[in-house]
């Protein structure tokens, strides 16, 4: 099907974790399964080492989603990050609700390198819930916007 030039093409931003979801991308790729190409993936070392900041920053220079990427709990590399990675982002979301942020457009998920299919499967969820949920304008920084 065409895409029509006015269609809304969410722009996502996703951190994911070097040693699982990172993988679990990389896989994905590999069995050339389909998600949108367009996702900025964002590879850190862990998912705790993911900055609520960052996440602010994303949406202020103009993301319509943010996912963060993980691995399992209790699988991690290092030993206890992503539980940081849990209770930090639980606090995000909830300052998130108070700015007026949809719930929708930020999620955690737990993917391992093994996952491939879960990946690609996550990414199409999540773009079609931000697609529906339409343009983020709630945090955007005017000095940000491309013209």
């Amino acid at each position: 099907m065409p895409m029509n030039e006015n269609e809304f093409k969410p722009k996502i931003v996703a951190f994911c974790c070097n040693w699982c979801s990172y993988a679990g991308a990389d896989l994905a790729g590999t069995n050339r399964l389909q998600y949108p190409a367009d996702i900025k993936i964002i590879r850190v070392p862990c998912s705790c080492r993911v900055n609520p900041l960052f996440v602010l920053r994303a949406f202020q220079r103009g993301a319509d989603g943010v996912i963060i990427c993980g691995c399992h709990p209790g699988d991690c590399h290092y030993t206890t990050g992503n539980y940081y990675a849990r209770r930090r982002m639980t606090l995000l979301f909830s300052m998130l609700d108070y700015l007026g942020i949809e719930r929708g457009r930020t999620r955690v998920e737990w993917v391992s390198a093994a996952e491939g299919n879960k990946f690609a499967e996550t990414m199409n969820d999540f773009v079609s819930t931000v697609t529906k949920l339409g343009e983020n304008k709630r945090l955007e920084d005017l000095r940000c916007a491309n013209k």
